[in-house]
């Protein structure tokens, strides 16, 4: 019994170690999500550039990115000119201005450029808050139904594109074709 006891401590280390130890290789831009598989949530906002009101249902139609930014977020600055670069090539994009202030978006989609065929405002994060956003940049994949298929949080660079988000949307679109 008296051995067990001086092991103990010695065993809840190596516990520890080695959850520790396999968090090492887990990759931060793969958060899970609830909402994978399911429908975007049921939302009303307005637009970031006019009074118009998009729901949910904008959203369908076409598989599309819908990128939550904002413009005190610097890493969507690395990242918008990536998100211009799709849009030219096609990709469908949307996005979410998360808690925000909305002249401040104008300015910034003036200065910038915008990518976003939609882009709504989200002033209070309650859209973010529904979608289980941590900050900024995220980015879920939307198929044609409006079901979210993938989440990817951080910046997306040529090199996640092309390595990893290019065959997922791909595969979004090759399925909306058929």
């Amino acid at each position: 019994m008296r051995r067990l006891i001086l092991l103990l401590p010695l065993l809840i280390f190596l516990a520890v170690a080695v959850f520790l130890y396999r968090g090492l290789f887990l990759d931060p831009a793969e958060l899970p999500s609830a909402l994978i598989g399911k429908p975007f949530p049921a939302f009303s906002l307005a637009a970031v550039e006019s009074d118009r009101t998009i729901t949910q249902d904008d959203l369908k139609g076409k598989p599309s990115l819908v990128n939550v930014w904002a413009t005190w977020c610097v890493a969507c600055r690395v990242e918008h000119p990536v998100l211009n670069t799709l849009a030219g090539m096609g990709v469908n994009i949307h996005g979410v201005n998360y808690k925000d202030d909305n002249a401040a978006a104008q300015k910034w989609l003036r200065d910038f450029h915008d990518p976003y065929l939609l882009n709504i405002s989200d002033p209070r994060g309650s859209l973010g808050l529904d979608l289980g956003v941590y900050g900024a940049p995220e980015t879920f994949f939307v198929d044609a139904q409006g079901i979210i298929r993938h989440k990817y949080v951080g910046v997306i660079d040529e090199r996640v594109w092309r390595e990893k988000l290019a065959p997922l949307y791909q595969q979004l679109v090759d399925e909306a074709a058929r």
